[in-house]
């Protein structure tokens, strides 16, 4: 079996490879970003605290996002950031209205409950950014990568396209 190359490799990962990337470093954020949120919104209304960390978290999910889940290796363009925050705007709302409908459900939500429907929300909303980002956002970055990189099995040494004698040579020509 051959060994596929580094650069090939990244450039287009898997489906599940991609997605277990993307709730890796996505999912870290987003846990980091509910404990932020929670302890920013004891100082200032929730949804400006929401507000705020959603921006930090996207900025930084989708820097890694680009470095590492989707295989482009480098930083994340503006236009990347820029469609991936509009992904984010809308898991925003998600996360909004899972937060405004609880109190209505609930008549008195505990801490616990608050953070289950809010990690819960974010991650309904993490599997709809995960195919907005694969199919929208990085997927240039993919098929780029793609056209420019040779499958590993149509990697064939110089040699074995020179024909051995002058009778075949003549023939090819």
């Amino acid at each position: 079996m051959e060994a596929i190359p580094r650069q090939q490799q990244s450039a287009a990962p898997a489906t599940f490879t991609a997605f277990a990337r993307f709730a890796l470093c996505g999912g870290g954020v987003g846990i980091a970003a509910g404990f932020a949120v929670a302890a920013l919104a004891s100082w200032i209304p929730w949804v400006l605290a929401n507000a705020l960390i959603t921006v930090v978290s996207t900025l930084l999910a989708t820097e890694l996002h680009a470095r590492f889940t989707f295989g482009t290796g480098g930083r994340a363009t503006w236009r990347q950031h820029g469609q991936s925050a509009g992904s984010a705007a809308a898991a925003y709302v998600v996360t909004c209205v899972a937060m405004f409908a609880l109190p209505h459900m609930v008549e008195a939500p505990g801490a616990v409950l608050e953070q289950a429907v809010y990690l819960s929300a974010s991650a309904l909303a993490g599997v709809a950014r995960f195919v907005v980002l694969r199919l929208v956002v990085f997927a240039r970055n993919r098929s780029v990568a793609a056209v420019t990189a040779r499958p590993a099995h149509a990697v064939v040494a110089a040699r074995d396209l020179v024909p051995a004698d002058a009778a075949e040579l003549c023939r090819a020509a």
